[in-house]
């Protein structure tokens, strides 16, 4: 409701559907949500139900029978590795199909900001011997400007091809150029042919020179692996931003795990305050969990750290200091 209140004049401006909003939007975003809350769900739930066997006492009747703390946690992590399994499940290759929805969605109704990562001076490496240089693309026409294709042989240029503008043919599935200036260099010079346009193919589509920072949510894991190998062959810059999502996505399961050690750990052990104190506490670690995730992922981005480093760490980071909650709480 809160953010139907802040984007029912986007919807109203723009002129979307009751249909298409409750449809295409809201219905599809629900598996997103879904992953999204699940953890802190977890975690809650976690708090409220360990605090509440610990103020009946009965965590210290089990304790004093002979039950040791680890032997209590362990139903505890059955349930998260059964809970992180199907979210991994449902972010391999559910939630990827609502999200290419959503979005196209939100980027024809809602999104303001461009989330282009390729905005200018695109390069692209068709293959060993080719470049191919583009001055800007509009991927709502599916049009580049300002092309330049080079081939090389192993020591020098051998043709370049230039053109105001190429256009993706649906039709035909090729490039069409237009206005183009074909040179061949010899040993003596060069022969330089003109041509109104030509179609011709190559090793890109158009969603190769549009890549923005939401693609990966997009794919399934197979597909997104085969998006960063395509981009790292292309030799495009940038590949950070889709290895971080990548291996976020990857990686996010295991919040769950953590948040259940964390969580047992703070409230197997009977404290002043009771439930309040419990729920307060797992707002704060949620906040400081989510805050570290988001801060690490643009170190990842700019490299200053590895992506799989900047997906990982906030998990590792919480994981230890689980770990020794758990070590630490009176046995």
């Amino acid at each position: 409701m809160i953010d139907f209140s802040e984007n029912s004049d986007d919807f109203t401006d723009r002129g979307a559907t009751l249909a298409e909003i409750w449809g295409d939007y809201y219905l599809n975003y629900i598996p997103e949500m879904i992953r999204l809350v699940i953890p802190v769900a977890v975690f809650s739930a976690c708090l409220f139900l360990t605090g509440q066997l610990s103020e009946r006492l009965e965590i210290t009747a089990l304790k004093a029978a002979g039950v040791s703390l680890y032997r209590l946690l362990f139903p505890y992590l059955a349930f998260a590795i059964v809970a992180a399994g199907t979210i991994s499940v449902l972010d391999a290759y559910v939630i990827p199909t609502s999200n290419k929805t959503r979005i196209a969605f939100e980027e024809e109704y809602i999104k303001q900001k461009n989330e282009r990562i390729d905005r200018n001076d695109i390069y692209r490496e068709l293959s060993e011997n080719t470049i191919l240089q583009i001055n800007y693309f509009d991927d709502d026409q599916n049009t580049a400007y300002t092309v330049r294709l080079s081939k090389f042989d192993s020591l020098r240029l051998t043709k370049t091809v230039t053109a105001t503008n190429m256009s993706w043919r649906e039709d035909t599935e090729k490039w069409r150029f237009i206005s183009v200036r074909e040179r061949t260099y010899t040993d003596t010079g060069y022969v330089e042919q003109s041509m109104a346009g030509m179609d011709t193919t190559l090793s890109i589509l158009p969603q190769d020179l549009s890549r923005t920072t939401s693609d990966v949510y997009q794919l399934t894991y197979p597909e997104a692996q085969q998006y960063i190998a395509s981009i790292e062959r292309s030799g495009a810059g940038g590949v950070n931003i889709p290895k971080v999502h990548y291996y976020g996505r990857l990686a996010y399961p295991l919040s769950i795990i953590v948040v259940i050690i964390i969580g047992f750990s703070v409230a197997s052990v009977r404290r002043r305050g009771g439930k309040g104190l419990y729920i307060a506490s797992g707002l704060v670690t949620s906040f400081l969990y989510l805050a570290f995730m988001k801060i690490a992922e643009p170190f990842g981005a700019h490299g200053t750290i590895t992506p799989e480093i900047a997906a990982t760490l906030p998990h590792a980071f919480f994981f230890v200091i689980g770990i020794g909650l758990l070590i630490n709480a009176r046995k």
